[in-house]
């Protein structure tokens, strides 16, 4: 597959780009209704201390990929430190991929982390996701653990 030339800005998420970002998480995240897609889109920006999101434009202004963060103060598994930088979704458009589009949205969060006091940056993706944690890889993280989550009903 050959790598697309593309010029593009990454810039981190307007109200104005409510629209756009939401078409791309839609892409990303099927399984979710339009409607919440909105609505955790408009809480994310409600919280510019917490969290991030960066959107990449093509130049003729298409959006092409995005990413969202997070700065989480709890457990992150495998980390060392407390805030962590957590990389919370990241899409780049099919035809777009392999032009450095995902490391240019991971270094401006990466920045942005750093800026809001972040040592760490993690993620995580499913077990069977050989592609996620390929692209995981390529961007510079490492793999600190497997966990399989478990869950049991209580009976009031």
């Amino acid at each position: 597959m050959s790598v697309p030339h593309v010029s593009f800005t990454v810039r981190a998420v307007l109200p104005s780009d409510i629209s756009a970002w939401c078409s791309l998480r839609r892409l990303l995240w099927q399984h979710v209704s339009d409607d919440d897609h909105l609505l955790e889109a408009q809480e994310l920006l409600t919280d510019p201390h917490r969290y991030v999101a960066f959107i990449v434009l093509s130049d003729d202004n298409a959006p092409i990929g995005f990413a969202e963060a997070a700065v989480r103060r709890d457990y992150v598994n495998g980390c060392k430190t407390s805030p962590v930088l957590f990389l919370e979704g990241i899409y780049v458009v099919q035809e777009m991929r392999r032009a450095g589009i995902a490391s240019a949205l991971c270094a401006a969060i990466g920045q942005w982390g750093s800026d809001h006091g972040c040592m760490e940056f993690a993620s995580d993706t499913q077990v069977g996701n050989a592609h996620a944690q390929a692209l995981h890889r390529a961007l510079g993280f490492e793999e600190t653990e497997r966990v399989v989550f478990f869950r049991k009903r209580l009976i009031p």
